[in-house]
């Protein structure tokens, strides 16, 4: 009986745990979903009476941030496009071609991503970039971005890749189709989801960045929003929350979307299908 008793309050404990974590990881999403709506700079968690949509008005007049959102989907769907596209024929490549010591070549590129990477790396990126005369143009910033992200895009695919019998593609060659049909109708249905976590994956990722365009962007016209959203800031650098918080709620908005496309055009059952 005690020991029954002992098990009981154990999980009381560890629900109530739980909960109180659950509750403190809230916090800051509830006031985020409010705070908006609120025409005062509160930091507090009261719901707004009356909710009002000033906030969202002002945000709107600010042509530099409006900018900012435009910026930064031109630069993320940039570089998805070159991510996806580079990553997915790369890593097909080094899958299914007798390359020797492919194996050592992705590790090393996804080895030298990650360590030369962020400050480290901006120096001589930034110098490459103004060698070739692309210093303040929105195609170095998609450049970058998709030169960072492509090794470790590569080492995602690859694994997918690995999975897929070789024979399905050599019994669609067999019955006629070309090495592209073979790719295009076999493999690639079939690695579909594997293309989908590295778009995801590549669009957020750049979606959030600010030191790569901060550094290689010059005029405020081709800032993105991770730029853009300091503008609301007084002279001082104290944040006007009201207006921060609108903003930031807009600049989740393109994430919370392709999360929710995802969820319904997947169902995060990620799976693939061969072409008939």
């Amino acid at each position: 009986m005690r020991r029954y008793l002992s098990l009981y309050f154990t999980r009381i404990g560890f629900s109530v745990l739980t909960a109180l974590i659950g509750v403190i990881f809230a916090l800051p999403l509830i006031w985020f979903i409010f705070a908006p709506f609120n025409p005062r700079a509160e930091l507090g968690l009261a719901i707004p009476d009356p909710f009002s949509f000033s906030n969202f008005e002002t945000v709107f007049e600010n042509r530099f941030a409006l900018r900012g959102l435009w910026n930064s989907l031109v630069q993320s769907v940039g570089g998805v496009i070159l991510v996806g596209v580079g990553a997915t024929l790369a890593s097909y490549a080094l899958s299914r071609s007798p390359i020797p010591g492919k194996n050592v070549i992705t590790y090393i590129l996804l080895l030298f991503s990650s360590v030369v990477s962020g400050s480290a790396a901006m120096v001589p990126i930034f110098l490459i970039v103004n060698g070739i005369g692309l210093i303040d143009t929105q195609i170095a910033v998609i450049l970058v971005f998709a030169g960072g992200l492509l090794p470790t895009a590569m080492f995602i695919l690859r694994d997918f890749i690995d999975s897929i019998p070789k024979s399905y593609e050599e019994s669609a060659m067999v019955a006629g189709a070309t090495p592209v049909q073979a790719f295009f109708d076999v493999a690639l249905p079939v690695i579909r989801p594997g293309v989908v976590v590295v778009v995801v994956w590549a669009f957020v990722n750049i979606w959030g960045s600010f030191l790569i365009p901060f550094i290689l962007l010059r005029s405020s016209e081709k800032m993105p929003a991770a730029v853009a959203i300091y503008s609301f800031y007084s002279e001082a650098g104290t944040p006007i929350v009201t207006l921060l918080a609108a903003y930031s709620l807009i600049y989740s908005l393109p994430v919370i979307i392709l999360y929710l496309f995802v969820s319904w055009k997947f169902g995060f059952r990620f799976f693939g299908g061969i072409k008939a």
